[in-house]
């Protein structure tokens, strides 16, 4: 293959970098030498971060880059609070790069909405987010479809994936997938007007679209069905520590019918098989990895319950001790429900499957008894739970291929505001890199300490970025970018914006090494001026 060609594949075209959420590019990223550029995302991040008290909850798209062509999401409308995010606008800005400058082309509003605030909705405002292929953009729309816009004039050429009538109440609940074939696959869900978190879907699929045009989709109920019709709950409403006694049995709730979890993307391996993650509507913790055929149907379903037993006695302080589970409890249970720890899929994460250059499949869950810190899970190719590294939330990870294996390169946030801790697991903020079979190779710490941040600053990405030598790049809410060498040392920052309490914010890596990221609603590319692996600009 000469350079051209080589350079031609080269893009970061959705979640992750690519159908396999790799968030990995095989070239060098650059040096920090400039911010080259930063626009506004979001106009409504100052409203946002008053009401919420300093933090921003929300999720941003991740800036998509193909040779001199950047495209991010834009959100526009009117914002007063987050109990009606929808009266907002979002859609697609595309800019190229020309003299050295990063020049809006065009601006495409899409009609798509996110589904509505109400009592049990995610308090995160959920993603939107596009994807390109040659030719086109794809961004979410209204009633579950997906428009397609042309790449060149930013026209909406058409609207794809459509059942039926449009349905307003129908929402499409993920970023767009699309595989090496050119087949797009992303989640819907279907709500009720009233009381929608608290009463049943109206309906919840995985749909594919082919290359032609060809729409299908498979009902979650299809793909999972060995959900309970009541499930273990959690205790309350009695004294802690929990669990209130040694054999305490949790309270059983009604499960709900399985859907998609809220922003999780679907990930595609190479034989096209497709993995996406799926929760009970009213219990978090009733949740499944699902591995699905391209024909859309089901190869394996597999669940992410009773996983872990590193709760009482284990991650928390001995039994009877301030933060420890009550006197007596069994080591290794989860306190709030007496039975080993669960992961959980969160509306308010955007955690997504990877798929490993083995065909391992990692997932990263939340559980709240570990300090919500969540799990890191691995899968094997056919479904079987491997293993799992206590921090997943909130986190697609990146793979460093390298030396005939490969790396996983996740965050690892200690939060300060749960205390105590037992030796060795003590506050803080990390960057950590995993071996495939998730023990630690190296870890960089957060050391940006302050008065008002006595152990450093939270991580706030959600999907790192490495280049070809395994250099990470990160946010932090210190407003800084970072970009971390192999063995845990600082290559360089270089600050951004403002400090904040983020949004967790995914990057990506242009085709000519250019980085791109998001700090305060603003998009920002940083890189060098000389530019000796420019892409030519499409004809």
């Amino acid at each position: 293959m000469d350079i051209l060609s080589f350079l031609l594949l080269i893009t970061w075209s959705q979640w992750g970098g690519g159908p396999r959420h790799t968030g990995s590019l095989p070239i060098r990223g650059d040096r920090f030498s400039l911010k080259l550029h930063e626009s506004i995302v979001d106009p409504h991040v100052d409203i946002k971060r008053g009401e919420a008290g300093g933090s921003l909850l929300v999720h941003y798209q991740t800036p998509l880059s193909d040779g001199n062509e950047v495209f991010m999401e834009a959100i526009g409308g009117a914002y007063t609070t987050f109990q009606t995010w929808s009266t907002q606008t979002w859609g697609i800005r595309k800019f190229v790069w020309n003299e050295g400058q990063l020049q809006q082309q065009w601006t495409t509003v899409s009609d798509w909405t996110p589904p509505p605030f109400a009592a049990g909705a995610p308090r995160f405002e959920p993603v939107f987010h596009a994807a390109l292929n040659e030719d086109f953009v794809y961004m979410p729309a209204r009633g579950g479809t997906v428009q397609e816009v042309d790449r060149t004039t930013g026209a909406i050429m058409r609207r794809l994936g459509q059942f039926g009538t449009l349905d307003g109440n129908t929402y499409v609940v993920s970023p767009i997938t699309i595989d090496d074939a050119g087949n797009i696959y992303y989640n819907t869900l279907g709500l009720q007007t009233e009381d929608p978190w608290r009463t049943a879907p109206t309906g919840a699929h995985l749909v594919k679209i082919t290359p032609a045009g060809v729409a299908s989709r498979v009902s979650y109920s299809t793909l999972v069905t060995d959900l309970p019709q009541t499930c273990a709950s959690q205790f309350s409403g009695t004294p802690q520590p929990y669990p209130p006694s040694p054999d305490a049995v949790a309270p059983l709730v009604v499960c709900g019918v399985p859907r998609p979890g809220i922003n999780v993307t679907p990930a595609v391996g190479p034989d096209g098989t497709v993995y996406t993650v799926s929760r009970a509507h009213f219990n978090s913790r009733w949740a499944n990895l699902i591995a699905v055929n391209p024909d859309l149907t089901v190869k394996w379903s597999t669940s992410l319950r009773n996983r872990f037993n590193d709760g009482c006695n284990v991650l928390l302080p001995p039994n009877g001790t301030p933060g420890g589970c009550r006197a007596g409890a069994t080591t290794g249970v989860d306190p709030t429900d007496n039975q080993p720890g669960s992961g959980a899929v969160n509306d308010n994460s955007t955690s997504s499957p990877v798929v490993a250059p083995d065909g391992t499949i990692y997932y990263g869950s939340f559980t709240g008894y570990n300090y919500s810190q969540g799990h890191m899970m691995r899968f094997s190719a056919a479904g079987a739970f491997l293993s799992s590294y206590w921090f997943g939330w909130d986190v697609t990870p990146a793979i460093w291929e390298h030396d005939g294996t490969f790396s996983l390169v996740t965050k690892e946030n200690r939060y300060e505001f749960n205390q105590p801790r037992i030796p060795g697991l003590e506050a803080g903020y990390f960057i950590t890199q995993l071996t495939p079979e998730l023990t630690v190779e190296w870890r960089f710490q957060s050391t940006n300490f302050t008065e008002e941040r006595p152990v450093g600053y939270e991580w706030c990405v959600n999907a790192p970025a490495v280049d070809r030598l395994g250099v990470v790049y990160v946010n932090s809410e210190d407003g800084h970018l970072y970009a971390i060498n192999q063995g845990g040392t600082l290559r360089e920052r270089i600050f951004l914006k403002q400090v904040l309490g983020a949004a967790y914010t995914p990057l990506s890596i242009g085709a000519d090494g250019r980085i791109y990221t998001q700090n305060a609603g603003v998009l920002f590319a940083v890189g060098d001026t000389i530019k000796p692996r420019r892409r030519p600009a499409r004809q």
